[in-house]
């Protein structure tokens, strides 16, 4: 069996002052960009968007290496220029999730916050888990 392994993609994140949000720009995938009102929601859509490409294309590149990217992506010129960014990497791991139930204990204040915002408590605690997750 041939083992899975995950791609970790640079990202370019920029403060966007017209829109008064962040920017997600993913240099190797062209047409991939995501964004958001703050940084940790851009940076939660860039997963999206990271994920959205991946389903939607039938072979993703290898990605490059920051120094690849500079020599190579022709946008980087402007880029390096014009605009004030930070480099991240976004990491896109290609398993396909699978469902499977568990007990957990929680403390029922927990459940009642929860009960008021969603009416599926394991939806709602796997996208808080996956997002501290891959916030770490």
């Amino acid at each position: 069996m041939k083992a899975l392994v995950s791609k970790e993609y640079l990202a370019l994140v920029e403060y966007e002052d017209e829109s008064d949000g962040f920017g997600v720009v993913f240099p190797d995938l062209k047409g991939c960009f995501s964004a958001g009102s703050d940084f940790d929601e851009a940076f939660r859509m860039a997963h999206e968007a990271l994920s959205l490409y991946a389903e939607e294309e039938p072979k993703l590149p290898l990605p490059r290496t920051l120094e690849q990217i500079k020599a190579e992506w022709e946008d980087w010129p402007e880029w390096e220029k014009e605009r004030k960014f930070y480099i991240t990497k976004i990491v896109l791991y290609p398993i396909k999730p699978t469902t499977r139930k568990f007990n957990i204990s929680l403390d029922e204040r927990l459940v009642r916050k929860i009960d008021r915002i969603t009416n599926n408590r394991s939806a709602f605690i796997a996208e808080a888990v996956e997002y501290m997750l891959d916030s770490k």
